[in-house]
């Protein structure tokens, strides 16, 4: 007989519960309110399923020739939020983080078992989040835009609203937690909701 494999690892009984933070948030609520919620709890996803791991395993490698680690996409989202927010949105004039024009892949190829890497990169993802976090919580609506003429950011080439940043936000991290997952299921078998 076949063992099916559950959820185990984020709550005290892999279940959906009080245990598990992205829980129990504002339901039937306002447009703004449930996007937020949603890239709320797409970050602590983040966290969560990289809790508890040492540089070694934070730095490891899916398969070759990927480079994709878990500090890699830690990095690689951290680049994201500061490209969007601070760029896009508030129009700020600040380089990327990892990335550059000869190292297109800065965040994912420089990505190594380093304790102060791993450091650094949770320090700088949580710093644009912060920003991210004020920004949209003093924003005064969401049909507030950012000009986006390279197309970086999916617009078309134009201008992109908040509000489709938001939602933008969510696919982002949400392509990138299945990665996650498969990351954190080779690195000690351990799954989770």
């Amino acid at each position: 007989m076949a063992t099916t494999r559950r959820a185990d690892m984020f709550t005290a009984d892999g279940k959906p519960s009080e245990d598990d933070p992205r829980e129990n948030g504002p339901t039937l609520a306002d447009e703004r309110t449930t996007l937020v919620e949603a890239v709320r709890t797409a970050r602590l996803t983040l966290e969560m399923k990289c809790a508890g791991l040492d540089a070694e395993a934070m730095a490891r490698r899916s398969v070759e020739p990927s480079t994709m680690s878990l500090l890699g996409l830690v990095r690689h989202l951290a680049e994201v939020e500061r490209a969007t927010f601070r760029v896009l949105m508030a129009g700020q004039d600040v380089p990327k983080l990892y990335c550059s024009e000869t190292n297109r892949d800065g965040d994912f190829d420089d990505a190594v078992a380093d304790p102060q890497m791993v450091a650094q990169a949770w320090e700088a993802w949580r710093a644009e989040v912060d920003f991210a976090t004020r920004y949209v919580a003093e924003a005064p609506s969401l049909d507030i835009t950012g000009d986006d003429p390279l197309n970086l950011h999916g617009s078309g080439g134009g201008q992109m609203s908040l509000r489709d940043v938001l939602v933008g936000m969510i696919w982002e991290y949400g392509r990138h937690m299945g990665h996650v997952d498969l990351l954190r299921e080779r690195i000690d078998g351990r799954i989770g909701q």
